[in-house]
């Protein structure tokens, strides 16, 4: 199966005063995802925003609308966020107890699921729910804040995530999440992962689409499946 690189700008990084014109350059770029991280304040020391954000992007984006749910019980906001146009719905596995079954209503409203592990997860629990995901999301920073710096146990995590994938048998995309510029990213691209999130390295570049345009000439130079 042919894997390629999809770049994942992090919303979270933008800026709200020129939000739509922000997201706008990473789309003209070439950008095919767009990661939008919604936080409650209790899985996550923080607090983002809700379903009005990705609801008034949809308008203007033909982007595939990535959405990260670092909230506790994700399942009381599935139905918000797939009326509001999300394309991909993540979860965490730190996050809920039923997490096999939020997965698969995700996958009922005809979303895409994805499920996501913290640096300090082991990252084998990853392999229960390969039957009823289409995605991973390493996360390569402690969720809740953008501009950390990555942590290297992440590259383990991609590893594992990859030959697990592999001895699954399906079509399963890595996405990396959290300190990844261009002279990093190749790091998570030779473990395995495919998707990048970049928030500060692009939404924080004074040429927004110049950096979705290096970001993703470096990734696809470096991606080893």
């Amino acid at each position: 199966m042919e894997r390629k690189i999809k770049m994942s700008p992090s919303i979270l990084s933008a800026n709200f005063n020129n939000l739509l014109a922000d997201v706008k350059a990473t789309e003209e770029a070439g950008a095919e995802y767009l990661h939008i991280d919604v936080m409650d304040g209790i899985f996550v020391p923080n607090i983002s925003f809700g379903k009005i954000v990705p609801q008034t992007l949809r308008k203007h984006s033909n982007q595939v609308f990535d959405v990260h749910l670092m909230i506790v019980d994700p399942m009381r906001y599935i139905d918000d966020f797939a009326k509001a146009g999300a394309d991909i719905i993540t979860i965490h596995h730190e996050a809920c107890h039923d997490r096999i079954k939020v997965l698969e209503y995700i996958r009922s409203l005809g979303i895409k699921p994805c499920i996501s592990i913290k640096p300090d997860t082991n990252p084998a629990v990853l392999e229960q729910y390969l039957p009823y995901v289409d995605m991973v999301l390493i996360m390569s920073v402690q969720p809740g804040f953008g501009g950390q710096k990555f942590i290297p146990s992440a590259i383990e995590s991609c590893k594992v995530a990859r030959e697990l994938i592999k001895k699954s048998g399906r079509d399963i995309d890595i996405e990396v999440d959290g300190g990844l510029y261009t002279y990093n990213v190749n790091l998570v691209t030779e473990a395995g992962a495919n998707v990048i999130v970049a928030g500060s390295s692009i939404f924080g570049a004074e040429d927004i689409g110049g950096a979705v345009v290096e970001m993703t000439k470096r990734a696809e130079e470096t991606f080893i499946w």
